[in-house]
């Protein structure tokens, strides 16, 4: 198989993030399927350690810093994320490096037949497959798996893992998960297996008690960070910041300062989170997670289109919040790096997504306003978002694509202005490809590209 058939043959099965879930259920998210098409490959999942992490927020930076910590420890280490920025490989990562074309090719080729056996598996099943598969074939010493969807029902929920992580919960996949926290909550505490420690980021009282019910029902130690693990910002610059971690019951030799290569605000709490599981996993018996390679890891982290400068002259922010919560962050952190800026916004959405709830909190920032769709089929029509901006208030222009956007704010920026493009993922991803196109910034060659597979 070449490599674009392998992605025709995977978008080909049942794929949820390319349409629209009617609900959430044991029905349609089956772990019978995702459990029997691994017995049928030797049960790949089973050979190597692993970390599993849960959230709404942070979920995907929490595995860059736990997959970077465990480099730098010297661990040959697989990670699992999704969605992807340009390119699918980038869901299948060992020690960094994205799974190359022919591997996947080759994989996809070869678990064909066995994937033909079980009826009605979808695209993130078989994707998590192959990842458990190559990291096996990889002989990673750790796979760092992020959960795709909820937790209860994800297909990564086959793992028993070394420490389950739970990042900060907001609501989000409301006609999927449930229209309280309590009920997100609960999905996400899924995760949650017999006797394994459990840390969680700082959570909103109606959700800590679900996690805490949970925990305390199996038996899983629970680390809260925000209480038994606290931290206070020391200082930011253009490149970094740095926090101070504080054991609150005892001194630990994970206290102290560190330096974090990821800006924003939120990523303070991220970074805590990712400090206390290491703290938890060398007290559970794993020498590898030490102060020396928290420190190093996450001095070292990298993880795109977070709050992430691509530009200096004029500013150039891109950003995946994709919810309110996510978005009132976003424009908390904006005024503290940068709070002589005033901004162009360049804004897109999935149309499942709480448009108006994203809006209310970017709106008040913006000077100018710029909406715009990205190339995915889930984005809501420019004219649609150009509507709800007038009902908050706010007159949007409109662009066609978000290249066309970027010309259209560069045309308008002023003095002492800049450019935040966000919304979703899928925004950015298109926002850095498009910037990319006249400065030199490093992207993988995408998934369409007719070059050679490595």
């Amino acid at each position: 198989m070449k490599y674009h058939d392998v992605l025709r043959y995977l978008y080909g099965l049942v794929d949820y993030e390319k349409r629209r879930i009617e609900r959430y259920s044991a029905r349609v998210f089956k772990l019978e399927r995702v459990v029997q098409l691994l017995e049928k490959l030797g049960n790949p999942h089973q050979a190597y350690p692993t970390l599993h992490i849960a959230g709404t927020k942070g979920k995907g930076s929490v595995a860059a810093m736990m997959a970077s910590i465990a480099r730098a420890s010297g661990l040959h280490t697989g990670l699992y994320v999704s969605p992807h920025l340009h390119t699918f490989r980038e869901r299948i990562q060992v020690d960094g490096i994205p799974i190359s074309r022919s591997a996947i090719a080759e994989l996809v080729e070869e678990i064909q037949p066995v994937v033909e056996t079980v009826a009605g598996l979808t695209t993130f099943e078989v994707t998590t497959a192959l990842a458990f598969l190559h990291f096996l074939r990889a002989d990673v010493d750790l796979a760092v798996m992020e959960v795709g969807l909820g937790g209860r029902l994800d297909a990564t929920n086959v793992i028993t893992p070394e420490v389950s992580l739970i990042t900060s919960l907001s609501l989000d996949h409301t006609y999927l998960l449930g229209n309280t926290l309590a009920e997100i909550a609960f999905e996400k505490a899924g995760i949650i297996k017999p006797g394994i420690p459990v840390v969680t980021s700082p959570q909103k009282p109606d959700a800590l008690q679900v996690l805490r019910r949970v925990a305390e029902e199996r038996g899983a130690p629970l680390t809260i960070v925000g209480q038994d693990v606290t931290w206070e910002p020391v200082s930011r610059s253009r490149s970094h910041q740095t926090l101070r971690i504080n054991h609150t019951a005892a001194p630990s030799p994970f206290d102290g300062d560190y330096e974090l290569a990821l800006l924003g605000e939120f990523q303070l709490e991220n970074a805590t989170t990712a400090v206390a599981a290491a703290a938890v996993l060398q007290a559970n018996g794993h020498p590898w997670a030490t102060p020396e390679a928290v420190h190093k890891g996450l001095e070292t982290v990298s993880w795109p289109g977070r709050m992430e400068v691509l530009n200096e002259n004029p500013r150039l922010i891109v950003d995946c919040a994709h919810n309110p919560y996510s978005a009132q962050v976003l424009a908390k952190s904006l005024k503290l790096w940068f709070p002589h800026t005033s901004w162009i916004l360049l804004y897109g959405a999935s149309n499942d997504k709480d448009i108006i709830g994203m809006l209310r909190a970017l709106l008040p920032i913006s000077e100018h306003v710029i909406v715009t769709r990205s190339y995915h089929p889930r984005a809501a029509a420019p004219y649609v978002l150009a509507d709800i901006c007038a009902d908050l208030g706010k007159g949007a222009e409109i662009a066609v694509n978000p290249q066309r956007g970027l010309e259209q704010a560069s045309r308008k920026l002023q003095p002492g202005w800049g450019i935040i493009a966000t919304g979703s993922i899928f925004l950015v991803a298109d926002t850095r490809e498009a910037w990319a196109k006249d400065a030199h910034l490093n992207l993988p060659m995408g998934d369409w590209v007719d070059e050679p597979w490595e």
